[in-house]
This record gives C-alpha cells, structure tokens and sequence, in this order.
C-alpha cells in the first residue's frame, strides 16, 4: 500500500471502559482520499466474485457497502437484535463478562451465495463467527471474513480457523 493507512487511525484510551485502546476510524472515513485509497487497498485482498458482502453493525457498514458496490453485489446489514424489520436468524455469542446477539433477515441470503464478511476489527473473534454461523444458517458460503484492523494479541484468529482471514493492519 503506497500509503499509511495507520496514520488515519486514532488511539482512543480508556474507551468504552478503562484498560482498553479502541482504534477509532473516524479520522480515516473523514479524508475522501484516505477513504478512496482505503478501499482500493481492501478490493485487492477480495476475492472479485462476491454475491454479497455481509457488514457487521455499526463500524463494518462503512467500508461494506463501498466493497459491495465495487463488487457488483448486494449487501446484508447485521444488526443487533430488534433493529431489523422483518423475520431475523438470531445468533447468541460469550462475550467477556456475559452474552450478546446479533441478527439478519431471513432472506437476505440465498443458498449457495458466495458471501464476504467485512468489519472494522478483528478482536476476540467472537462477534465474526456468531456471523459465520448465520450466513450459513441462511444457506450462505462464506468466502472470507475481511477487517481493516486486527488485534492479534487477542486471537480472535482463533475462534475461526474454519475461514480465510484478511486484513489491512495488524496490531
């Protein structure tokens, strides 16, 4: 990548709780080009064919919709549970201190769909396979689980060794 992706992400201490370091986007999604040469950098490590490109509420909206775009498919919005209009797949997962869900409309995959998963951060890995699991609940292949950012000191790699893991950073 001709250039530093790095110097676009922020260091916020102490958020959302004390201890944690969250790498803010933000300044990145603020530079048009920054944004233009971000997504660029993350069509070249996709696969070109894609039926749908699966972004994982909130952060992975962003660059999920731009990859879905430029790859000519559709995109699925996973959200937190109650947000969705119509008949959801909902998927439970652990997270640190207790559980989370999160959900997708029944039809937004159709068997055998080649689908990209795409989110901010890779952390513990938790949240992307609880979203595995619903892509294939819907009948989806998933193809790749792609992020802008992985913490690799917290394994998130761990939790999906079933799948092919790209990313642009690496902390």
């Amino acid at each position: 990548m001709s250039f530093k992706i790095e110097k676009y992400i922020r260091d916020i201490k102490d958020f959302p709780k004390p201890g944690i370091i969250f790498k803010d986007i933000t300044p990145l999604l603020a530079d048009a080009k920054a944004l233009q040469q971000t997504t660029q950098a993350l069509l070249q490590i996709v696969p070109a064919s894609i039926d749908k490109v699966v972004g994982i509420e909130a952060r992975g909206f962003f660059f999920g919709t731009l990859l879905a775009e430029h790859l000519n498919a559709g995109f699925v919005p996973i959200r937190k549970p109650g947000k969705l209009p119509f008949k959801t797949y909902t998927e439970t997962y652990d997270l640190e201190y207790g559980t989370d869900s999160l959900s997708m409309h029944i039809d937004a995959i159709k068997p055998g769909e080649k689908v990209l998963i795409h989110d901010d951060v890779l952390a513990t890995g938790g949240t992307a396979a609880a979203v595995a699991k619903l892509v294939e609940k819907a009948g989806g292949k998933v193809v790749m689980l792609n992020f802008l950012i992985e913490l690799s000191f917290l394994s998130g790699r761990d939790k999906l060794k079933a799948y092919k893991i790209t990313s642009l950073l690496t902390f």
